[in-house]
This record gives C-alpha cells, sequence and structure tokens, in this order.
C-alpha cells in the first residue's frame, strides 16, 4: 500500500469514527458545526475522509461528543498526501526510471515548473477546493521531484511542448515569464531535451492527448496517461510501442532543441 492510499485512509477512519461518537452523543451535524465553526456540509466531508479536520476540530469534538480522547489519538495518525493517491505509483517509478518522455498539452509539466508557477497551479479553482495546508504539500512534492532531472546516474529526459502551454498566464505575466526562464535553465543540463510543437503544425501525431513514457531500471518500457483525477499505466505489447513510436514522430515534427530555445525566449521577452 502506498503512502497515498494509508493518508487517504486513515481520514476516513477518523471520518468513521467521528461520526461513531456524534451520533452516539445524539448530536446532528449541524450541531456539531456550531461548536467546531464547519458549516453542515464541512462536517460530512470530514466524517467522509474527504477533508482533514482543521484548527480546534479535533480538540472540541473529542470534548463536546465524550470521546474521551479517542478522536485526539485518531487524528495523530492523520498525514496530509504528497501526492494523490493515484499518482503514487507513476512517482516511485518517475524517481527511478532510466528514461522519461513527456507529452504536454495544456499546462508545462510539473517537472519543469519553477516554484512560483507551480503554486499557481494548485491555487488554481479546484473541486474539491485544496486546504492551504494539502497545497503546501503537493507543492513541496512535485518540487522534490524535479530532482530526478539532476540524479545521478542520470536519465535521459525529453519534452515536447505544445506552443499554447508557453502563453497561458498561469499566476500571471510575470509568473510565466519566470517559468519561461527557469525551463530554459532545465534544458541546458546536458541529459534534457526540449522541444516545442508549434501551431502552424498541419499534420499532428499527438491529437489523442498527452502522455509520459518511461524506461526502467529493468529496461521495461511503460507509458502513463492522466486525465480529470485519474491515471493510469500502458504497460502491455503492441500497445505501449505504438506509443514510443508516436512520441517519435513528435519530436520529429517538433521544433528542434535550438529551434525550441529562441522560441521560449522569445516568448519571454514579449511578456
Amino acid at each position: 500500500m502506498h503512502s497515498g492510499e494509508r493518508g487517504s485512509g486513515n481520514l476516513k477512519m477518523f471520518g468513521a469514527l467521528l461520526r461513531f461518537f456524534r451520533e452516539r452523543a445524539g448530536m446532528t451535524q449541524d450541531g456539531l458545526g456550531a461548536y467546531v465553526k464547519y458549516s453542515k456540509s464541512q462536517v460530512a466531508m470530514v466524517e467522509r475522509g474527504e477533508r482533514p479536520p482543521k484548527g480546534q476540530f479535533v480538540e472540541i469534538a473529542d470534548d463536546v461528543l465524550g470521546a474521551q480522547g479517542a478522536l485526539l489519538a485518531a487524528a495523530k495518525e492523520l498525514k496530509v498526501e504528497r501526492f494523490p493517491s493515484w499518482f503514487e505509483e507513476y512517482a516511485a517509478e518517475e524517481s527511478q526510471a532510466t528514461a522519461i518522455h513527456m507529452y504536454a498539452t495544456h499546462v508545462i509539466p510539473g517537472l519543469l515548473q519553477s516554484e512560483v508557477y507551480a503554486r499557481a497551479i494548485f491555487n488554481c479553482q479546484c473541486c474539491p477546493p485544496r486546504e492551504d495546508e494539502q497545497v503546501e504539500a503537493r507543492l513541496a512534492a512535485r518540487l522534490e521531484r524535479q530532482r530526478v532531472l539532476r540524479r545521478k546516474p542520470a536519465p535521459v529526459v525529453s519534452f515536447v511542448l505544445e506552443e499554447a502551454t508557453l502563453s497561458r498566464p498561469l499566476g500571471g505575466p510575470k509568473a510565466l515569464k519566470e517559468q519561461l526562464h527557469h525551463m530554459l535553465d532545465v534544458s541546458r543540463l546536458c541529459n534534457v531535451e526540449l522541444q516545442v510543437m508549434p501551431h502552424a503544425r498541419q499534420t499532428h501525431a499527438g491529437l489523442s492527448g498527452p502522455m509520459i513514457l518511461l524506461e526502467t531500471i529493468e529496461h521495461r518500457q511503460l507509458a502513463y496517461l492522466e486525465g480529470q483525477g485519474h491515471g493510469f499505466f500502458v504497460a502491455e505489447q503492441p500497445d505501449v510501442s505504438h506509443l514510443f513510436g508516436k512520441y517519435g514522430i513528435l519530436r520529429a515534427q517538433a521544433m528542434t532543441p535550438d529551434e525550441s530555445a529562441d522560441h521560449i525566449e522569445q516568448v519571454a521577452r514579449e511578456l
């Protein structure tokens, strides 16, 4: 079981325990909310394990529900997840991969993100909304992932980014300009190549969407596909070979690394 799954499981266990003591005390979610300064829906989210208790929630609830320290003890097991549970397996594979290849269509990938740009992404409106503590944990984990780019032995890393990712001003023009300069710095690493797919392409091999390709330390090839809060691996042939072949065509269709660097510099100058 991955750490993200344990974190999510602990939230659900705490929520179930909270509900047990609340119902045993004959109190409604509205009633408990009045004590802990939560709305009924927020109390319900805690009970479903969808939201961690904040502030003095645990201390107050333990007291008014007569839990005699049980909720306090359960709360000690709660941890903010560094990654979504469905992303944990990918993060583990990525950290050890000998090669990482990413094709991105709408946002600059996490491995290339500056801290300011990444924070802007995490603070974008999300459903359900993220707690501040969760944003900080996810941000720290994303920046820690980037160590793989400078790991020894160094993996072979390449990126193909749609041109639109360079102009979407997430966090504002200043944040985007900093992000573009950060990407250029990363692209100068000897093990990293960065290419831009121009808008003007009249043929395109990536119309099915973004993808990440990995080569593992066991020399296996894996593809990782993600969307709308879920991700999954493709490991079977011939599907993996087809995706690697498609990525090769994307690299041939994109600007060269030198052309891409010149283009990114131009976009940054115009901000």
